[in-house]
């Protein structure tokens, strides 16, 4: 213990500070007591109190190190060791009950190292707590070691004074394995601004303010405590060191937290559970680790689940999101992401979001190149199925579905809605575009309402786009109507393509006219709907009102997913140049250009859907006119009403299928099981959802007289 001695520190401002500077002489001292909202008055213990202390068999180097509050109780303080400065608030005959677990106030047989104890705490058998900031009503309990270090970066990627080396950095080389697209880390990142700083890695200018961005949130003076949030129960742990905890967080039977940022607070609890080890890290805030699962060198945004042995590497996970019994290295992955099978392996890729990894998939091979350099990007909405084996590169379009199967070269499936099978008796692929509005539109239109409707995040910085007709997928749709264009499509609507398989294998595209024409549909309702949304905002009374609402643009804007985000093209240049300017300085200027677009958006989609109907109609603004909009909601109309029939049809075939009706002895039976397809509580809303889409129509075409 020599050289606790000699260190002899406080935890004013957070620092490790020579306590020889306190004023001598006097009995009490006004000092910042950090888990506080207002400086703590503290005092030297009385000699009644020392006397008390060591009858409890309490130790410590030096009694004039040790002060307390005026509440500070010492008969409930037992078998402890101090060394350094060490501040204690008030205890008292009270107990704090968890769940099932209470505790009596009060610090029991535990070392206890240069750290502030905040009031009313639960302390037992911590056998070594050292530079720690405690807030009040902590409980912890049968704690190996808990310890910051003079070093502690919290799991961020910075450096400290004297460290000049950039390998000392922490980064997290995410999408691609050799780590040319790694981010450094910071608390608060948002899937955006890890977005940035791996795609555009030829910038070398924005590369470098970002990381000045990052370097400027923090201090690069070395000493920081650790800090553990008020009402924060920790309990059987083994080893957390340099980690930072927020307020009403719940920990048991972790083996060992190493640098890591946990968020929490009394709305968002995160929860880290039995045999996690967690190295290099940053948790959002509402997360919930737990059950062995191993991370190192990550960040889970807000209120993302890792659970059941779940190992993430190198990785970001967006909000929202759940991976389980599974491994994940080297990706980055936007808001809802659902991956929850033991024998699935996510390596090296950028997944946009909404996405589902189902069992046996292996996304990425890694042994098809001579370098662990591959990389795989899929948009929105992807979905491998059962024992799907992709290899790198591959991209693949939104709402990409791909059928079972070992795919041994790289792909670029580019038609959105697809979905993907190998056809081993042919030896080609098979696409069949437009897949989910044909087949599957109870999951595709649940899917977006699911979403949303799990979405927790308190603060919605980021404005992600749920609705699977978004700009992104829409531009994706005409970009498949100008492909079909070139195709020569046979009397059975098929025709065969180049370009999506690296190999001399053949691809045959089907339903071609079916696709052509439902694309074209789905473009004119989602113009039709942004209208109706821009006409209920605005509460328009005419249509020449509306018009007034237009703006023409030249041509359909480019649009692009930042973090679940979609942003135009063009704006996200100017948020690049402005960065390199430096007209944008901090990573909170970023965050306030997200908002100013989320909050612009929906009048930018607004126009991209008003660009996209005058180019689908293939005509000027002038000669957009009230008949054109009647027909376009009567067309829009009859739209939404096969795709709500779709709704109901795609799940009553579960209920009619022979060979899923074949386990229940009866239709009682089955109905018990998976409830009655009537009373589907989801179909029924898209019911009436239509039924009040069809009212609100059919009035303002009598309303405005468009008939």
């Amino acid at each position: 213990m020599n050289l606790i001695k000699k260190q002899k520190s406080t935890s004013i401002g957070k620092y490790f500070v020579d306590s020889q500077y306190l004023p001598k002489g006097k009995d009490e001292y006004y000092l910042r007591n950090l888990q506080n909202t207002k400086c703590e008055k503290y005092a030297h213990l009385t000699n009644k109190q020392i006397d008390v202390l060591i009858r409890n068999n309490n130790t410590a180097d030096d009694w004039g190190n040790i002060l307390v509050s005026k509440k500070f109780n010492p008969n409930y303080v037992k078998n402890c060791k101090f060394y350094g400065l060490v501040r204690m608030g008030s205890l008292s005959d009270n107990c704090h009950e968890f769940h099932d677990f209470t505790l009596p106030v009060g610090i029991y047989n535990s070392t206890i190292i240069s750290s502030d104890i905040g009031n009313e705490v639960c302390i037992e058998n911590v056998h070594y707590l050292s530079h720690y900031i405690i807030g009040n009503e902590v409980m912890l309990v049968n704690i190996h070691e808990l310890a910051t270090t003079e070093k502690a970066k919290f799991g961020n990627g910075i450096l400290k004074d004297g460290e000049t080396d950039e390998k000392q950095r922490m980064i997290i080389e995410v999408c691609n394995e050799n780590g040319g697209r790694y981010i450094i880390p910071y608390d608060g990142m948002l899937a955006g601004d890890a977005f940035l700083w791996s795609k555009y890695r030829d910038d070398e200018v924005l590369l470098a303010k970002l990381k000045e961005f990052t370097e400027k949130k923090f201090d690069k003076r070395r000493g920081y405590y650790g800090e553990i949030g008020e009402r924060t129960v920790i309990k059987n742990c083994g080893i957390i060191k340099d980690t930072m905890i927020g307020s009403d967080a719940y920990i048991k039977g972790a083996n060992k937290l190493k640098n890591l940022t946990v968020n929490s607070d009394s709305k968002r609890r995160s929860q880290i559970g039995e045999g996690c080890e967690l190295v290099n890290g940053i948790i959002g805030y509402g997360c919930r680790i737990f059950y062995g699962v191993k991370a190192v060198r990550f960040i889970t945004a807000a209120h993302s689940q890792l659970k059941y042995g779940a190992r993430l590497i190198n990785s970001y996970l967006g909000n929202n999101s759940t991976i389980s019994c599974c491994e994940v290295l080297n990706s980055m992955i936007f808001s809802s992401h659902e991956q929850h099978h033991n024998n699935s392996f996510l390596c090296a890729a950028l997944i946009m979001g909404q996405s589902n990894i189902a069992a046996g998939a292996t996304i990425g091979s890694n042994h098809n190149s001579r370098g662990a350099d591959g990389e795989i990007i899929a948009g929105r909405g992807f979905w491998p199925g059962l024992c799907v084996s992709l290899k790198h590169h591959s991209k693949f379009a939104s709402y990409t579905i791909i059928a079972k199967g070992d795919y041994s070269f790289e792909l670029n499936i580019h038609l959105p809605f697809s979905l993907v099978s190998n056809d081993y008796a042919k030896d080609q692929i098979v696409i069949m575009p437009g897949y989910w509005f044909m087949y599957n539109m109870f999951a595709l239109e649940r899917n977006a309402w699911k979403y949303e409707q799990r979405d927790k995040r308190t603060y919605k910085i980021q404005n992600i786009e749920f609705d699977y007709l978004g700009p992104d997928t829409i531009n994706e749709m005409f970009d498949a109507l100008e492909f079909f264009k070139k195709l020569k499509v046979n009397e059975n609507g098929e025709a065969y393509a180049e370009g999506f398989e690296n190999s001399k294998r053949k691809t045959l595209i089907t339903k071609v006219p079916q696709a052509v024409k439902l694309f074209e549909e789905l473009i004119k309702m989602y113009a039709c709907f942004q209208l109706l949304e821009c006409i209920e905002l605005h509460k328009i009374k005419n249509f020449k009102q509306l018009l007034l609402h237009l703006q023409p643009a030249k041509k359909r804007s480019r649009w692009i997913n930042v973090g679940g985000q979609l942003i135009q093209v063009q704006d996200l240049e100017k948020l690049k140049t402005s960065i390199k300017k430096n007209s944008i300085k901090s990573w909170d200027q970023v965050h306030q250009f997200y908002i100013s677009q989320g909050a612009n958006y929906p009048n930018t989609k607004l126009q991209h859907a008003y660009a996209s109907l005058l180019e689908l109609l293939q005509i000027k603004p002038s000669e957009f006119n009230s008949t054109m909009f009647h027909q376009l909601l009567v067309d829009a109309l009859t739209t939404k009403e096969w795709m709500t029939k779709g709704i109901y049809d795609s799940r009553a075939k579960d209920y009619k299928n022979p060979f899923r009706k074949m386990v229940y002895d009866n239709e009682s039976e089955m109905n018990e099981v998976l409830g009655k397809l009537e009373k589907n509580e989801f179909i029924i809303s898209q019911q009436k959802k239509f039924q009040k889409t069809k009212s609100n129509i059919n009035k303002l075409i009598r309303d405005w007289k468009l008939a």
